[in-house]
């Protein structure tokens, strides 16, 4: 089954109805359908969280954020490994860290897909599936 990988730019794409928006309607959905399975990385979600702060105020992202995802999403914490492996790809690659996490999480199997309208992981996506959402 695939397993999508959220970054904080799709989900922004999303909630602002933005192209690309449209496509990850269709993953939460096929998330709630179980055809497919979502996560996001804690700090991605954390990079969304402070998005909806900065612009709505905290009431506004507190009401937000608990329904932008569905239950059967999973948002997956920063463990001492994976923020090792995140780091080391901060480096190599020169991305930043957040979305080091989210390219460290779509390399764990080959039926992990990172959706994203970040072209900046385009030279980095020999190591991952990535799917772009289009330019807006």
């Amino acid at each position: 089954m695939t397993v999508f990988i959220l970054d904080s730019s799709a989900l922004i794409r999303y909630l602002d109805k933005e192209p690309g928006g449209d496509r990850v309607k269709a993953i939460l959905k096929a998330c709630v359908e179980r055809q497919a399975q979502l996560q996001i990385s804690a700090l991605q979600w954390g990079e969304v969280a402070g998005n909806l702060r900065k612009r709505f105020g905290a009431p506004q992202e507190e009401r937000i954020l608990s329904s932008l995802l569905p239950r059967e999403a999973e948002i997956v914490p920063a463990t001492p490994d994976r923020a090792v492996r995140a780091a080391a790809l901060k480096v190599d690659r020169s991305i930043g860290y957040a979305d080091a996490f989210a390219l460290d999480l779509a390399m764990d199997s080959p039926q992990h897909v990172l959706v994203t309208a970040d072209y900046g992981f385009k030279p980095l996506d020999n190591l991952a599936k990535i799917e772009f959402l289009p330019v807006k």
